[in-house]
């Protein structure tokens, strides 16, 4: 499943996901739905949209975003990836013991 903002919304993106069996929680954005609506029967359906799997992205992101709040992350100073994982590794146990 691939949970997406409303920039990512394109017929082609939908249309790749789908060839690749992929199932896509995209909002549409008001425009696209305005310009389906304004077509008609023509317009086609719009596509499926979970909201609870939706409310999952932001529950990620604001996970990201602390973790990004970690100056050594947001920038990526360091030179290996091992480091860099262990930089996450601390920053994850940071935000955990602080709740």
């Amino acid at each position: 499943m691939v949970l997406a903002d409303k920039a990512y919304s394109s017929r082609a993106i939908r249309r790749h996901l789908r060839r690749r069996g992929i199932r896509a929680v995209i909002p549409q954005p008001a425009d696209q739905a305005a310009n389906r609506k304004r077509r008609g029967r023509f317009g086609g359906r719009p596509p499926a949209f979970d909201r609870e799997a939706y409310k999952q992205r932001n529950t990620v992101e604001r996970c990201i975003n602390k973790l990004k709040q970690w100056r050594g992350l947001a920038t990526r100073y360091d030179k290996t990836a091992t480091s860099y994982l262990a930089g996450l590794h601390l920053a994850a146990i940071f935000i955990w013991s602080a709740r």
